[in-house]
């Protein structure tokens, strides 16, 4: 079954498209990337969507507005694509995260906005949408759902291998070959972003190739009174995003002082630190790392001199583009769903059962209907060449 997966992370930049031939071959299920894409979000909707994230307070006309421009965006993004690729069977949508209701350490609910109906009316696939609600349901932090991805990818390399992505928030997952664990670990890029924003007027929205961290020297005290944070302190599995870690939370670890180059670079070696303290607790053989922070090279660097000897690898060393990895995860759990099969890891998420996830929108021809196969044990990434 050929599967685009759609995916818009923490930092709310665009929309990655990952298109991946799924062919099961008994209890394996083999992955061919097809197809990847990152298409910006036009500026009108990226602002539409920074203008809803906390700590903002937004009127139902702006969630109405937003879901529907996201999901239009995200539907031009689907249709582009498959029309260069052909024969796509399903979309997979993971939407954009606009809010993750975390009380008392426990999940009550999750927000992803971008209206799968735009999909399906634009493309005439089915979508499979809205994934984390169901695992929030069942008592879970409704994240990381790629863990579900890392145990069936990695769960048989040798040793103890920690899955890590570095995307706005940085999460892990390990004891992939027993009772895996996964959760996220704080802030990667999201709040470098918002102080690289800030320092240069908008000019730049990220710290490009680890410049300005680099150039910067950690201010151990300022590193300290943001460690300082409980949310690093509380035991998995456990989940944040951008209601958390946002301006106002940059804001007030500042306390004052002025953002400069220094600042990039302890935010940088928060990042470096509070995986690195991950990872340790885990007795971890090797890191296998995704997301956009992996072409950070300060970070990179950082994280590797916090691990010692333990080896950092990339996805990409894997035969996995690592800013495909998430949408390619998604195409995953979407093709579980259609075939019927939970793809949740109750002891990663916390969930008191494994789940079916997501929501499926009809489409030109109905729902899909594939035939029964058995339940994967495990993935191998094939050696296909993205178009």
């Amino acid at each position: 079954m050929r599967v685009a997966g759609l995916m818009s992370g923490t930092s709310a930049d665009g929309i990655d498209v990952a298109v991946v031939d799924l062919v099961p071959d008994g209890d394996v299920l083999g992955a061919s990337l097809v197809a990847l894409r990152s298409v910006a979000y036009p500026p009108a909707v990226r602002s539409a969507v920074e203008a809803a994230l906390p700590p903002r307070e937004v009127t139902a006309r702006d969630w109405c507005v937003l879901d529907t421009v996201v999901g239009q965006a995200f539907a031009a993004a689907a249709a582009e694509v498959t029309a260069e690729v052909g024969a796509v069977e399903l979309l997979v949508s993971h939407g954009q995260t606009v809010f993750h209701w975390v009380d008392g350490g426990e999940v009550r609910g999750t927000l992803q906005v971008g209206q799968p109906a735009w999909l399906a009316e634009v493309t005439g696939l089915p979508v499979v949408s809205d994934l984390r609600a169901r695992d929030v349901a069942a008592g879970g932090q409704g994240a990381p759902l790629v863990s579900a991805f890392d145990v069936l990818w990695l769960g048989s390399r040798p040793g103890r291998p920690v899955a890590l992505n570095l995307g706005g928030i940085a999460n892990v997952t390990a004891d992939l070959a027993g009772a895996p664990v996964a959760y996220d670990t704080g802030p990667a890029n999201t709040l470098v972003d918002v102080a690289v924003g800030r320092l240069t007027d908008g000019a730049q929205a990220y710290d490009r190739d680890g410049e300005r961290g680099a150039r910067g020297v950690v201010d151990d005290r300022l590193l300290a009174r943001m460690l300082a944070d409980p949310y690093f302190a509380r035991p998995a599995p456990k989940t944040t995003g951008r209601e958390l870690f946002h301006g106002g939370w940059l804001d007030t670890a500042l306390d004052g002082r002025r953002l400069d180059d220094d600042v990039i670079a302890t935010l940088t070696a928060l990042t470096a630190r509070t995986v690195a303290d991950a990872v340790r607790r885990h007795e971890a053989t090797e890191v296998v790392a995704a997301g956009g922070g992996t072409r950070n090279p300060t970070l990179m660097a950082m994280l590797r001199a916090a691990l010692g000897g333990t080896p950092v690898l990339t996805t990409d060393e894997l035969g996995l583009p690592s800013g495909a990895k998430e949408a390619v995860a998604f195409a995953v759990l979407g093709y579980l769903t259609v075939h019927g099969h939970p793809s949740t890891v109750p002891s990663a998420t916390g969930a008191r059962h494994a789940s079916l996830l997501g929501s499926v929108t009809p489409g030109v021809g109905g729902l899909p209907r594939p035939g029964r196969q058995e339940a994967p044990r495990s993935l191998v990434i094939g050696a296909a060449t993205p178009a």
